[in-house]
């Protein structure tokens, strides 16, 4: 075992060794009980008396849904002026040029909806102003509002039967201030140092070792760098995003980005465990989670490790595996570890360029997003599992002829024509879009967006939707997307691949709520058993085929095998 593949295991299991206890904290903090930072109650209390919140006061499923699109709407109008005039404000010390509406629009929306698909270059799309004000904002109360959607879910699964699920605005704020600032902060701290900026000072002049004179764009980037990791944002400061070698210095700060951006999402699973106090439930939802990324981890590995055969024909030798598009400070298997972790949650963040990674590696990228459900992002990834869950348990009922049922309430038609929806809408937007730009390109290939006509540029086109889709963000970017095309289509895809699959989790637990509690008997399905998780399992990866194999085969694995085959 090199020393490499030890820095990717010892990564995951710091991760988890973290998640645990800090999983059990976010617990604590949403019950109510007593934690170190009680001592901000009081400034809490004042910012929801200034907005005149009670925070006393219970919703019921529909209220917290209502609240949450409507604070929404009112961020993507802001952000929208913003980068609509950015030019014109003050901290940019640069002279970076206001966005147009087209790219304004899809970027509001991209940061709102905490995908951060990232249209332009971050040091010379956005001023200082707009990279605080705008996109490091939302990439705080973006997280948080996934969050708290998920402990509106945690309240309604609790055993009494209830309408009443909690305070959106309270545990929205909570989520600020007692979760993501602190740790966010922590992080900032690590990377500043490490060499990432924080100050505000414009581009400096150096010259590199063979006599170059280059500009090398700064700013406050280490607090936007931590919490768009912690909160599964994953836009860059710099263009290259982590990559960057001020993004993302040395191997100890790849390290605490990986660890930062999987941190919550475990540690999520856990607080559901604490929260409910049904622990077993928890470790069986991580260990399929978990299975679920081995299952795309091991392959990528593999062919990151083995190299390209194309250039192995040429009588090149590659003992440090391919390394096209990739960092030399953190290697081939790093790179591998990061562009799954960063797929199968919904950060994006990148340390390689996914565009050149072996079409195997595309592949599982892919599918990390399409099944959008291993890990996942911050509060949403356990969404998207209960989706799954709630179709598993009624399969798995029609199976051995009992009632569906979960956690004590009945399964029905109205919470599976829901279930079904959601699960089915995620491939109809990545498909249709990707459908839909096909055509265009074919009809008028002038429109010049694909430098890799074929299955690669396919591929590229497959992803962006895909990225867009299941809120990542990240891109197979020889794939020319500042344009009205791009910005538009991939803008309503953002808005629907967000919302739908929040408020369909919400609404079903909301109505399962409402129904009367059952007490587990001996004739109850358990779905805290290694059965019901492998079911699980097997349904997500099912869907996911049933759905995506067509595309995939005309895209990277038509790649793998030209490439392998021939």
């Amino acid at each position: 075992m090199n020393t490499e593949l030890i820095g990717v295991i010892a990564t995951f299991l710091i991760t988890v060794a973290l998640a645990i206890p800090f999983g059990k904290y976010i617990a604590r903090v949403f019950k109510g009980e007593k934690t170190l930072l009680d001592f901000l109650a009081p400034l809490e209390t004042r910012i929801l008396k200034l907005c005149g919140i009670d925070p006393g006061r219970q919703m019921n499923w529909k209220q917290h849904l209502l609240a949450l699109l409507a604070i929404n709407m009112l961020w993507f109008v802001y952000a929208f002026i913003m980068l609509l005039t950015q030019g014109s404000l003050f901290l940019n010390p640069d002279g970076n040029p206001s966005m147009s509406p087209d790219l304004s629009f899809n970027t509001a929306i991209s940061f709102m909806v905490n995908c951060n698909l990232q249209h332009y270059s971050g040091e010379t799309g956005l001023t200082y102003l707009t990279q605080l004000a705008v996109i490091t904002f939302l990439q705080f109360v973006s997280a948080a509002t996934g969050i708290a959607a998920l402990i509106v879910v945690f309240n309604a699964m609790r055993e009494k039967a209830t309408e009443g699920l909690g305070n959106f605005f309270d545990i929205f704020l909570k989520s600020l201030t007692r979760i993501l600032l602190p740790v966010s902060f922590i992080l900032a701290i690590i990377l500043v140092f490490n060499g990432t900026p924080a100050g505000f000072e414009g581009k400096d002049t150096i010259t590199t070792l063979q006599g170059d004179t280059v500009q090398v764009s700064r700013g406050p980037a280490a607090g936007m760098i931590a919490i768009k990791h912690l909160g599964t944002n994953g836009g860059g400061w710099f263009g290259a995003n982590s990559a960057h070698p001020l993004e993302n210095p040395n191997y100890l700060t790849n390290m605490v980005e990986m660890i930062a951006q999987v941190l919550i999402p475990i540690a999520l699973i856990f607080a559901m465990g604490f929260y409910l106090n049904r622990k077993k439930m928890a470790y069986v939802i991580f260990g399929v989670m978990t299975l679920g990324m081995l299952t795309l981890l091991i392959p990528t590995l593999i062919a990151e490790s083995n190299g390209n055969p194309a250039i192995a024909h040429m009588g090149i030798s590659q003992a440090t595996g391919s390394m096209e598009g990739k960092e030399v400070r953190f290697g081939p298997k790093a790179s591998a570890y990061w562009s799954i972790v960063t797929t199968v949650i919904s950060t994006g963040s990148v340390n390689s360029m996914h565009d050149s990674s072996m079409p195997v590696s595309g592949t599982m990228q892919l599918l990390g997003m399409m099944t959008n459900a291993f890990y996942g992002g911050c509060g949403v990834g356990i969404l998207n599992y209960y989706i799954f869950i709630i179709i598993a348990v009624f399969i798995s009922g029609l199976m051995v002829g009992r009632t569906p049922e979960f956690l004590g309430r009945k399964i029905e038609a109205r919470e599976m024509k829901i279930a079904t929806l959601i699960a089915l809408l995620h491939p109809f937007l990545i498909l249709v879009g990707t459908a839909i730009s096909s055509f265009v390109y074919t009809k008028d290939p002038s429109v010049g967006w694909l430098n890799n006509p074929g299955y690669h540029g396919f591929s590229e086109m497959l992803y962006e939707y895909t990225s867009s889709a299941a809120n990542n963000g990240s891109g197979f970017e020889g794939l020319g997307d500042n344009n009205w095309f791009w910005n538009i289509t991939t803008g309503f895809v953002l808005i629907l691949g967000r919302f739908l699959p929040i408020i369909g989790p919400v609404a079903i637990a909301g109505i399962l709520a409402n129904k009367k509690y059952v007490p587990e008997s001996a004739g109850t399905l358990r779905t805290d058993t290694g059965t019901f998780g492998i079911m699980t399992y097997a349904v997500i990866m099912i869907i996911a085929a049933l759905a995506f194999f067509p595309a995939l085969v005309l895209g990277p694995l038509a790649e793998y095998f030209n490439l392998y085959h021939v």
